[in-house]
């Protein structure tokens, strides 16, 4: 049975470059085969700043949009977040998505697939990873760059992926393999 990867567009901003490169990704995470890749988008899920009474960490979810995270998060051994950069930082999206769930998250490893302007988003996913230990998941040294990917769109708006992405993603898919295979004795 092969590991269960969510592939997580971060991004819910009309607009967005990130539906198109996590299309991309998760096409590639399924041809790889260490993974079965699902498309997750935090935007369905209609998450508004945190509202719930209780710490995540009793799982006493008293909304159904919380309840509905909850089922998605827990049904993966590992995520590829697509994370854009804001000012320097990820999406707030993201890092209410985030602080939604507590142990759902536990003992999974993680990994950033970044996308902006010429840091190719790179700063949003270094203070990502510093989010994502405090909820105990596990963030891969190895990542996917994206600089300027509103030039990497065809006509249809299709992310056109070069050697550096393709090559990069699939190192950090083996990575992350790895480590979901040995981080399922923890849970």
């Amino acid at each position: 049975m092969s590991l269960k990867l969510q592939t997580i567009i971060c991004s819910t901003r009309p607009g967005r470059v990130g539906p198109a490169i996590a299309e991309w990704f998760n096409g590639f995470a399924n041809e790889q085969g260490a993974f079965n890749s699902e498309l997750v988008d935090l935007a369905d899920f209609n998450l508004p700043v945190y509202d719930e009474p209780n710490h995540p960490r009793q799982q006493q979810y008293q909304h159904e949009h919380t309840k509905n995270w909850s089922e998605s998060v827990s049904g993966a051994d590992a995520y590829v977040f697509v994370l854009p950069e804001y000012n320097f930082c990820p999406p707030p999206s993201f890092m209410n998505a985030i602080n939604y769930v507590y142990n759902e998250w536990n003992y999974k490893p993680c990994a950033f697939v970044s996308y902006g302007g010429v840091s190719g988003g790179l700063r949003s996913a270094q203070m990502a990873k510093q989010l994502v230990t405090t909820v105990k998941m596990m963030p891969m040294v190895e990542g996917v760059m994206v600089q300027m990917p509103w030039e990497l769109l065809d006509d249809n708006r299709k992310f056109q992926a070069t050697e550096h992405h393709t090559g990069s993603a699939s190192t950090m898919l083996t990575e992350l393999a790895k480590w979901a295979e040995g981080m399922k004795a923890m849970r």
